[in-house]
């Protein structure tokens, strides 16, 4: 068994920004996580410092290169488990090995459940996103469709009229689970929640329509994948962490009700964008380093 001060679940924005600080205060730290969501081909333009476009794919290179020159230990390893342990340090397995961590920063970002549609994949990029706040604005006065059954699709779908007016969401055959307050705000802003499932997304270069699952075609020129569960969910409930729905109660150290463990990025479920992500992480590695120091003045008293 490896052990480490420090084990973060996820290696996106939060978890390596989270790593750089840890790692930079001589910390032992290991980066637990493969190729997240944001490190493929996306296009970024609003992200400070970066005046060109960058990918996704080149920000987290870089990010990786810079946590890595402080010592940091990158592993692809999915974690299966963390449980506490007796003397308040965490035992960690993941697919190809087993840590004990003093401290225990989540990092996982959202799960992001694909709704059924045989070739989304196609369209990643093309017309398929996972974030209103991120690229709304490329689909101003456009027709777009969200899908999901929830508050999550309800209000990814509000968000969307500040681009444009025409948005449907569908619940991909599920029984619509929006709140009241929700429901009143999507019929007030003229939004239509049909139970009806996107099967396949039509288009040449870029998607341009959906086709349901009765062989009805639908233009369309965008689609909003609302049906994400947060992957840390399962790992926050063996440890005790309070959660909030589907997501992680974090202070604003990202602290969780449980000592040496913290939480940042997507999966606390505040404006998932990579500027806060990186904010985020960056105080759950101070929060971590503290946590540490506290519990090393402890042992040698």
């Amino acid at each position: 068994m490896e052990r480490t001060q420090c084990l973060i679940i996820g290696s996106g924005p939060a978890g390596l920004s989270a790593a750089i600080y840890t790692a930079r205060a001589g910390m032992n730290t290991v980066v637990a996580g493969c190729e997240p969501k944001i490190a493929g081909d996306y296009d970024i333009d609003n992200y400070f410092g970066f005046p060109e476009t960058i990918s996704g794919r080149d920000l987290i290179a870089r990010g990786l290169r810079q946590a890595e020159r402080f010592g940091t230990k990158i592993v692809c390893q999915r974690l299966l488990s963390v449980h506490m342990a007796e003397d308040g340090s965490f035992h960690c397995v993941t697919d190809k090995g087993e840590y004990e961590a003093e401290s225990v920063i989540i990092a996982a970002g959202v799960n992001r459940v694909r709704p059924g549609i045989a070739n989304i994949g196609d369209y990643d990029g093309k017309g398929v996103s996972y974030c209103v706040s991120c690229d709304g604005f490329f689909f101003r006065g456009r027709k777009v469709l969200v899908v999901g059954e929830g508050n999550y699709a309800a209000n990814q779908a509000l968000e969307l009229t500040n681009f444009t007016a025409d948005i449907t969401i569908f619940t991909q055959g599920k029984e619509p689970a929006m709140d009241e307050r929700f429901a009143a705000s999507l019929a007030e802003a003229g939004i239509t929640v049909s139970p009806g499932k996107v099967v396949r997304l039509t288009g040449e270069r870029a998607m341009t329509g959906a086709v349901l699952e009765d062989g009805t075609e639908i233009p369309a020129e965008g689609l909003f994948v609302a049906m994400g569960q947060a992957s840390a969910l399962d790992f926050a409930k063996t440890l005790g962490v309070a959660t909030r729905g589907a997501f992680i109660e974090a202070d604003h150290e990202q602290k969780t009700n449980v000592p040496g463990v913290f939480a940042a990025g997507d999966c606390v479920g505040h404006f998932m964008q990579i500027s806060v992500a990186v904010g985020e992480g960056a105080k759950a590695g101070r929060a971590a380093i503290a946590h540490i120091k506290e519990r090393a003045g402890r042992a040698g008293s």
